[in-house]
């Protein structure tokens, strides 16, 4: 892991997706793990899921401008600097799910920490469930994934593309060994809800706001059945059955 290191951005690719690209000596300490969180800063501190890191050291993000932290990252232009801390906290359990095809599913933004997972998923199909408001983005790189694509299904909620609805309305996690998921927190709890009353594990990548990114703050806490936890540190990742959702859990 590296504190606060300077990158230079390598370009701006329209449709919430910004890449980050180091110099020739930093590209060593860039971690090819899958689901790892990283934190941008220009001003104001952003974290974020890295999308992927290829082999030229181009490591990219999603970022959706909601607000003035994201407004300010999405700004900076090709050759500019920002500061980039990571990688940050754990990754995806592969080792864990048994064997057997598995699930995964994003909505909106929450793909990008699914995208570079699905190439890890080697020997074994997957089916991935895509869920948007509106037009679908950055799908692509699952058709060329070395991994077992089995399909595709994508749902939009005004029916631009796919089917149209909640991707919650067609999914199930009967008949996976195994779900990864990421999203809104109504869609994952919904998600884990399902898989924990399946028996099917589930593990789930959270999103809070972030300032440290190391677990010094304390600012990011994610409420468990063991009690509080930390995104930054503890997570991002954790098993679905032991998030407490709305206190429905104790």
């Amino acid at each position: 892991m590296f504190l606060a290191r300077p990158f230079s951005v390598a370009g701006w690719i329209p449709r919430k997706n910004t890449v980050f690209r180091g110099s020739e000596d930093r590209r060593k300490n860039l971690d090819r793990r899958t689901g790892v969180d990283a934190n941008i800063w220009g001003d104001i501190r952003l974290p974020g899921s890295d999308r992927r890191v290829n082999s030229g050291g181009i490591l990219s993000f999603f970022v959706g401008r909601r607000g003035k932290g994201s407004k300010e990252i999405s700004e900076i232009r090709k050759g500019e600097e920002a500061e980039l801390s990571g990688p940050l906290g754990n990754y995806w359990p592969i080792e864990q799910i048994p064997r057997g095809a598995v699930a995964l599913i994003g909505g909106g933004l929450g793909i990008s920490p699914l995208l570079p997972l699905a190439p890890e998923i080697k020997k074994r199909p997957f089916d991935f469930f895509a869920g948007f408001k509106t037009r679908p983005f950055g799908l692509k790189s699952l058709q060329s994934s070395p991994g077992e694509l089995r399909s595709l299904i994508i749902a939009t909620e005004d029916g631009s593309e796919g089917v149209k609805g909640s991707i919650l309305d067609f999914f199930t996690p009967v008949g996976y060994s195994g779900v990864f998921a990421c999203g809104p927190e109504p869609m994952i709890q919904e998600v884990a809800d399902r898989c924990v009353a399946c028996g099917i594990p589930c593990f789930i990548s959270t999103e809070r706001h972030m300032a440290c990114g190391v677990g010094a703050c304390l600012g990011c806490k994610i409420r468990t059945i063991g009690g509080g936890r930390l995104c930054c540190s503890d997570g991002p990742i954790f098993s679905g059955e032991e998030i407490c959702f709305e206190n429905k859990r104790t």
